[in-house]
């Protein structure tokens, strides 16, 4: 039986190199790929005929815009607004690619932490230009010294800040990836049992974890939403930050 990390293996399906460089396109870059046109498709075909009267993939979408809306709105202010498109494009390519992880023989690209830090880490570059484009670089860096503090404390709190800060695409990236990993390593490591106990004697000793398999996929979709949910939300507080310094 394969090795249940053997699923978050990188695999070369076209070998790409420039100036020294490997760019293959892997398994990962297709996932990635079909979760761009998933998003796509599903935007086109949802609006496909817009009416005032919405059918069923009209209501879901405009439900999954009014989502996000209503998160920018309570968490940035109408401010955040102009970012709608970015928070929401965020949102559903990391749903749909959460997703698309739990259809057998695919390929869970939120499962690598070079992914998720990558996009974290455009997150953290633009939550910061942001901050220094609309605020100046002086009062941005005032961001970490917390007003109305001790100036003897400052010398404690202004790094214990700056680490803060400078930790976010860090955190950002590891929740997504060790949860989707965790969370697929362990369907792995249950379908296994089912399989062994399964074979030979299904109602007395794969029934059990059968059950326990389909509760986990159960569970396993769910924390794909929220993961998605909380990377985006996590987003627009670092953007409210970034408009209101505190």
């Amino acid at each position: 039986m394969a090795s249940p990390l053997s699923q978050f293996e990188i695999k070369t399906l076209v070998p790409l190199e420039a100036f020294g460089y490997d760019i293959s396109f892997t398994n990962s870059s297709l996932a990635m790929l079909l979760t761009v046109l998933l998003t796509i498709t599903f935007l086109l075909w949802g609006l496909r005929k817009s009416s005032i009267i919405p059918d069923k993939s009209q209501s879901l979408v405009e439900v999954s815009y009014e989502f996000i809306a209503n998160m920018i709105s309570d968490n940035v202010g109408k401010e955040g607004i102009k970012y709608l498109s970015f928070v929401f494009s965020l949102f559903m390519f990391i749903l749909l690619g959460n997703l698309l992880g739990m259809l057998p023989y695919s390929f869970t690209w939120t499962s690598h932490i070079i992914v998720t830090f990558a996009i974290s880490f455009f997150i953290f570059i633009l939550v910061t230009f942001i901050a220094i484009a609309k605020h100046g670089l002086i009062k941005f860096l005032g961001f970490f010294a917390p007003s109305g503090v001790p100036k003897a404390m400052l010398i404690l709190l202004v790094p214990i800040e700056i680490i803060s800060y400078l930790s976010r695409p860090i955190s950002l990236s590891v929740r997504l990836f060790a949860n989707m990993m965790a969370g697929h390593t362990l369907l792995k490591v249950i379908g296994g049992f089912v399989f062994v106990l399964g074979a030979n004697s299904f109602i007395v000793g794969g029934a059990l974890p059968v059950a326990f398999l389909v509760a986990l996929t159960g569970l396993e979709i769910v924390i794909a939403f929220l993961q998605a949910y909380v990377f985006a939300i996590l987003t627009c507080l670092y953007i409210n930050d970034a408009i209101h310094l505190h």
